[in-house]
């Protein structure tokens, strides 16, 4: 198995009996890939295309029966950060101008990139969020590895993963400490003491991190991962595959028909 895995949970909706969850792990990473791909790579204003797919996602959604409370809080939190440099998009030149502000301006061409890249955004927060929910945090790492990710970069996400708790749990520690010495209490001091609480953590970091890896050579660690049994494609496997192929390139297609 990988570094045993703890702290918080990704993968809240990982135990579940559904179409979706029977799929092995390595097809629901490819299903997810390649309908990201397929929404990313689409050209902007194809709103039937995205209509198709947005149609797709919601019932991969509802098949999942994945918690759409903790789902749309998630694409929430994430979609924010995207939105900044997304709402940049707005003020792109070409098309007719609808208003206009000083060097400001909102043209009809902007608004359709705008509306496509947001589309593209959340659809794609969407897909990804479900594989994660529903996907075990160790599964996932292995079936990238079966998919020939390489070996380092999945040890080095597998290692982010268990540390972030304990990186929380020591920077909540010093917070602690700085507040049971009053530390916290203006507003000019907090700021000082919290970029110099960022920066102790981050010397802590490397060393616990050079302590574990000693650690961890110690008892055989070669650099990779070891890997577990790789759990064998089904036909349910192949069909489902198939029909993410099949709806990926109808939505593209759609452009060549009508």
């Amino acid at each position: 198995m990988l570094l045993h895995i703890g702290g918080f949970r990704l993968d809240i909706d990982s135990q579940g009996e559904t179409i979706w969850h029977h799929l092995i792990p390595q097809t629901r990473v490819l299903c997810a890939v390649l309908f990201v791909f397929a929404i990313a790579l689409t050209p902007n204003g194809r709103w039937w295309t995205w209509a198709i797919y947005g149609t797709t996602v919601t019932a991969i959604i509802l098949a999942s029966r994945v918690s759409l409370q903790v789902l749309l809080k998630r694409v929430a939190v994430e979609f924010v950060f995207m939105g900044v440099v997304i709402l940049g998009t707005l003020f792109r030149d070409g098309g007719q101008v609808l208003w206009q502000w000083g060097w400001l301006r909102v043209t009809t061409e902007g608004l359709t990139i705008l509306g496509s890249v947001s589309i593209k955004a959340l659809l794609s927060l969407l897909v990804m969020n479900v594989l994660i929910l529903t996907t075990s945090v160790p599964a996932l790492l292995h079936a990238l590895a079966a998919l020939r990710v390489p070996p380092l970069l999945v040890a080095i996400l597998a290692s982010m993963y268990r540390y972030i708790a304990v990186l929380a749990e020591e920077f909540n520690s010093m917070q602690r400490a700085a507040r049971s010495r009053n530390l916290l209490g203006n507003g000019e001091r907090q700021r000082t003491v919290i970029g110099n609480m960022f920066g102790s953590l981050f010397i802590r970091t490397y060393e616990r991190g050079e302590r574990v890896h000693q650690a961890m050579l110690a008892r055989g660690y070669e650099g990779f991962p070891p890997m577990a049994d790789v759990p064998q494609t089904k036909q349910r496997d192949i069909v489902a595959i198939t029909l993410t192929a099949i709806l990926a390139l109808s939505g593209q297609a759609i452009y060549l028909l009508f």
